[in-house]
């Protein structure tokens, strides 16, 4: 160990008050960082994937343009082929296939536009939560033909009630004329009023034969093991999918282009978190900034001396910066540790939002939130703490090199 660094340890506990103060800051300060980066990065994760088991799915595979255009001649017309494409990449969990139209609804007394959804009954509950979401009767079997699903609102303004026939009048694939009734067999609500008010869900082969699909659909709806997972899924399919017809050209999007309204509310909610977490950086900042300002006022007679009898200001400023790096270091570890182990109890067990459960569980989500230790998480805030007390540190170092040993000598 060098003269410099026995030097700053010694100095470092001239004031061990002062000193471990300002290291229980810094150690608490990025414990905080850990849990809240690691909680808000868990929270992101359950919104995505509760979300995207709604509705979207984490990709899907369309026609071209469908996406942008939802017309009804725009279709994959081999969802087959695109299925076997599927079940040989290893990350995909699951997958079906849907149609969709939009169409007028008719009840006994009243009539509205809704989109019209033909699901496979068996796949749909490996991929989505609807099942999950019915409150009134039950999900659609395989056998169904001529059955329906509800949202809870459009049942609420058609005035329905389980049972109860439902006509649907649309425009067929070919441009003739769909047109069918179906029973109530389920009311569903989701807690995505848009959603709860303007779909329907009838059986994929029914909604086939009354829109003249053929066997083709809208959407392959895919679900992926893990979301770090989703972009080798879509290269892995995007590779694939050029083997297929080039005349009907497939394309395949993720969770943010068919949801770009939910990562828009990710990503500003993760500006406000940055915001807050800069401004807790800053106050430890200003922490260290105070601790050394204090160190070379009590010791700026003794910088006279040393540089009296020839020390470089050079290195007293080395000194320095060892010293504030020292404890900078011995908080930010021991925060990274203590943070740690507070965030993997918590992932393991969860955070309680009993007070919450019954609003959570509209949307799919338990009354327990689980944060998510990664690498980001654990090292991210620790090492901005660490570059902006670097900084603080680095003026009150710097201005020893300004000193004359003479007048720091006189200083009381």
């Amino acid at each position: 160990m060098s003269i410099d660094v026995k030097m700053a340890w010694r100095n470092i506990w001239r004031n061990p008050r002062r000193t471990i103060l300002t290291i229980c800051a810094i150690a608490f300060s990025s414990l905080l960082l850990v849990f809240m980066l690691s909680f808000q990065f868990g929270s992101y994760e359950t919104m995505i994937n509760t979300s995207v088991k709604i509705q979207s799915g984490h990709l899907q595979v369309q026609a071209e343009d469908y996406q942008d255009k939802k017309t009804i001649r725009l279709v994959v017309p081999n969802p087959a082929a695109v299925g076997k494409i599927l079940e040989k990449i290893p990350h995909v969990q699951a997958y079906t296939f849907r149609g969709q139209a939009f169409s007028l609804v008719s009840s006994k007394d009243r009539t509205y536009g809704a989109v019209v959804t033909g699901i496979d009954p068996i796949r749909e509950i490996q991929v989505s939560r609807l099942k999950k979401l019915i409150r009134q009767g039950s999900f659609l079997a395989e056998s169904d033909s001529d059955q329906a699903l509800v949202g809870k609102l459009l049942a609420r303004n058609l005035r329905l009630e389980l049972g109860d026939e439902l006509t649907l009048l649309g425009q067929g694939r070919d441009g003739s004329i769909a047109a069918t009734v179906v029973t109530v067999k389920g009311i569903y609500s989701s807690g995505i009023d848009e959603f709860d008010r303007s779909a329907i869900q009838i059986p994929l082969k029914t909604f086939q034969n009354v829109y003249t699909m053929d066997d083709a659909v809208h959407e392959v709806v895919i679900i992926g093991k893990s979301l770090s997972d989703i972009a080798e899924i879509k290269h892995s399919i995007e590779l694939n999918l050029s083997t297929l017809d080039p005349q009907k050209p497939l394309k395949t999007l993720d969770w943010e282009e068919l949801m770009p309204g939910l990562r828009q509310g990710i990503e500003m909610d993760l500006v406000s978190g940055m915001i807050f977490y800069f401004l807790l950086i800053l106050v430890v900042a200003f922490s260290i900034l105070n601790t050394f300002l204090m160190a070379i006022f009590e010791r700026t007679r003794e910088f006279g001396v040393l540089m009296a009898i020839g020390t470089a200001p050079a290195r007293l400023t080395k000194v320095l910066l060892i010293e504030s790096m020292t404890m900078t270091m011995i908080g930010i570890f021991a925060g990274i540790l203590m943070g740690s182990m507070i965030t993997l109890y918590f992932q393991t067990h969860g955070i309680d939002f009993s007070g919450a459960s019954e609003l959570l569980s509209q949307f799919g989500i338990s009354g327990r939130m689980h944060p998510k230790l990664s690498v980001l998480s654990a090292v991210s805030g620790p090492l901005a703490v660490f570059m902006i007390t670097f900084f603080a540190a680095l003026y009150p170092a710097l201005k020893v090199r300004r000193m004359r040993p003479v007048e720091a000598m006189r200083a009381v």
